[in-house]
């Protein structure tokens, strides 16, 4: 199979890694006990390997385990105060004003907000395909059509094609970065500029729910357009990096007119007094945020070397999961590996099958090559 261009690259940067993760990584260490005091939940022996949700095993923080701890005991109390300090923080962070945010359960809720302001009958939704499909199917279920830029054979954008399909009646561009399923992005210089321009045309939805796990966050979120006065909604998970996905935290930065729309069609007061507790803690918790994109480097950098040794390419990930071609059926591929106790996702893009891999704990990794390995090897030897 062909390498890509990046490859000597990955393999020189990721060496390091991976010897930490044979080091610490594979021992289960979930904190460095010097920096944040704590354990992380351990897996259970008879349970499978939960690798398709992209889902981050190594949290919440200790810090937010606290907040949350604490918030308990108000939990007669509407949690007013709780979302008061959780929208403060959020508005120290990105540089905004409290009327630029909103508040909800996770990103999904807040997606699907933005698909019933932009959506409905004989709306017109543009993106790129394939990419994180959330607001689109909602917005189709309204009668919306979705206009789909194929990624190219790279699974890159065509930020040139999408601009030239702006028309008049289109309601919604919608972007991701970095996109899910394939773990890519676009430069911080190139989806600002596109989006300074567009978003004149049209308003721009661009979902970072990964953006923490990018080595310039900071840097490479589009919110200083929105703090330029362009039409740009960015959408915000604690699913990812903060280890939230059952806590559901997310939140939205827009111009003041649009965050009214989405209240007015979305999330209303819906998030618990100690989730939002947590979520201000963890916002501010830089040590634990290195760490978690810490850990999921050294899972990449041994999934990463699992599939060089076994001649797979892959494309390099700014996330917390890599996608890389197989040479079999997709839903053929996930039965096999899910009989071996490891769940994954499969996608089939111009006629090539994907397998996208989440990372887990040092167990579900191993269990992941070992199902690997024995699925691979049954094949060719079937072949």
């Amino acid at each position: 199979m062909k390498n890509f261009n990046r490859r000597s690259w990955l393999k020189a940067s990721m060496t390091a890694s991976a010897g930490l993760f044979s080091l610490g990584y594979a021992k289960g260490l979930a904190y460095e006990p010097e920096a944040i005091p704590g354990s992380v939940r351990q897996r259970k022996k008879d349970a499978y390997a939960r690798l398709s949700s992209n889902e981050n095993p190594f949290g919440p923080a200790t810090s937010a385990k606290k907040a949350i701890k604490a918030a308990i005991d108000d939990g007669f109390l509407y949690p007013r105060h709780y979302r008061d300090e959780l929208m403060e923080a959020i508005s120290q962070k990105e540089g905004v004003s409290r009327d630029h945010i909103l508040l909800g359960a996770g990103s999904t809720e807040l997606l699907q907000a933005g698909a019933r302001v932009f959506g409905g009958d004989k709306a017109k939704i543009l993106s790129a395909d394939p990419t994180y499909t959330s607001l689109v199917r909602m917005a189709q279920s309204g009668g919306a059509d979705w206009i789909r830029v194929p990624l190219t054979k790279d699974l890159d954008h065509q930020l040139e094609v999408m601009e030239e399909k702006v028309s008049s009646d289109l309601s919604l561009l919608y972007m991701v970065n970095p996109n899910n399923p394939t773990g890519k992005i676009l430069t911080a210089n190139e989806i600002k500029s596109f989006c300074e321009v567009v978003a004149d045309r049209v308003p721009v939805f661009v979902d970072e729910a990964y953006l923490d796990y990018m080595e310039d966050p900071a840097g490479s979120t589009v919110t200083d357009c929105i703090k330029k006065g362009k039409n740009v909604i960015v959408a915000r998970t604690f699913s990812k990096v903060h280890a939230f996905a059952g806590l559901r935290v997310g939140y939205c930065v827009a111009q003041p007119e649009v965050i009214k729309m989405m209240a007015a069609e979305g999330p209303r007061n819906t998030l618990a007094g100690p989730s939002m507790a947590g979520a201000a803690a963890s916002l501010m918790d830089d040590s634990f945020i290195q760490y978690s994109v810490k850990k999921n480097n050294e899972g990449k950098a041994y999934i990463y070397d699992v599939l060089d040794k076994l001649g797979y390419d892959y494309f390099p990930s700014h996330t917390n999961f890599i996608l890389f071609p197989i040479q079999m059926d997709g839903d053929t591929f996930k039965e096999k590996m899910m009989e071996k106790r490891v769940s994954i996702k499969t996608w089939n893009v111009a006629g090539q099958n994907y397998c996208r891999v989440s990372m887990g704990l040092a167990d579900d990794l191993q269990m992941f090559a070992d199902a690997f390995k024995a699925v691979v090897s049954t094949t060719m030897n079937r072949g």
